[in-house]
């Protein structure tokens, strides 16, 4: 998965209404009864301003746990990433976005694709490999494209 990267600017508040009460996924409810304040979407999702960035998803390797080609990524630099978590990866000079594995004996780890047509990558510690940051968050449009 190819990564183009966007530094993050918050300089201005990005104010929209909230729902306090959430949006039901089941049985329909009067939403507008329950609108009460606004967020700051950038205080929201940006924790770490300084090392926080965007970057835009291109490919579909982590398609499988919906992250999509477009998708619009928030990642926190400062982070330190633990066994799991989907982090951006600097190895044999480009970016990919993938699922990190510590091996049980510790001696190397593992960038787990999320689309079985991708093969695991195996990190040694000759590798030049670079934890770059860590996935917070992933911003979808859910809207369709109309043709």
């Amino acid at each position: 998965m190819k990564l183009t990267f966007y530094s993050t600017d918050l300089s201005s508040e990005l104010k929209i209404n909230y729902i306090d009460g959430g949006i039901r996924a089941g049985f329909p409810s009067p939403a507008q009864d329950y609108i009460t304040d606004s967020i700051d979407l950038n205080k929201e999702i940006v924790k770490h301003p300084a090392t926080t960035f965007y970057a835009r998803a291109n490919g579909d390797s982590m398609k499988d746990i919906g992250i999509d080609d477009g998708d619009l990524l928030v990642i926190d630099k400062s982070l330190e990433p633990q066994d799991g978590d989907i982090i951006v990866a600097y190895i044999d000079d480009g970016f990919t976005l993938k699922r990190f594995k510590m091996d049980e004996s510790g001696e190397f780890a593992w960038l787990m694709p999320e689309n079985k047509d991708y093969k695991p990558i195996k990190i040694m510690p000759s590798d030049n490999f670079i934890i770059w940051g860590v996935l917070t968050y992933n911003i979808k449009n859910q809207r369709r494209k109309h043709k």
